[in-house]
């Protein structure tokens, strides 16, 4: 299969089950740069459901739980964009002053307490 990346190897398409409020099958596929036979099958599994398991911890329960995204209600698809990139660069900016702010909400107060604080991020 030819999918125009330089850098893949390996697609790796997974039929899964899932249970929701009905049985339903649904089909994702995987890219990868590593060769398809350096791992074995359950190998490749294992790094994708690790992968996603640390996406989910990293920044989506973050921008869920701490920056309210699912509360989002707007359907007009710039806000929704504007408010994504948003979010994801107070997570950037976070995690490049971690050391110094314990907890997001830390982080996020100061900034907001200190205009000079946040342009010093954008403009260094």
């Amino acid at each position: 299969m030819q999918v125009g990346f330089p850098h893949v190897r390996t697609v790796i398409h997974i039929r899964r089950r899932t249970e929701a409020k009905a049985e339903t099958w649904e089909e994702a596929y995987y890219l990868s740069s590593h060769e398809s036979d350096q791992y074995t099958t359950e190998q490749w599994l294992q790094l994708i459901r690790d992968h996603w398991a640390g996406c989910e911890i990293r920044n989506h329960w973050r921008k869920d739980a701490i920056l309210f995204e699912d509360k989002t209600r707007s359907r007009n698809e710039n806000i929704v964009g504007n408010l994504a990139i948003m979010r994801n660069s107070v997570l950037f900016f976070y995690i490049e002053h971690r050391a110094h702010y314990p907890v997001l909400p830390a982080f996020i107060e100061s900034v907001a307490a200190n205009p000079s604080f946040a342009y010093r991020l954008v403009y260094k």
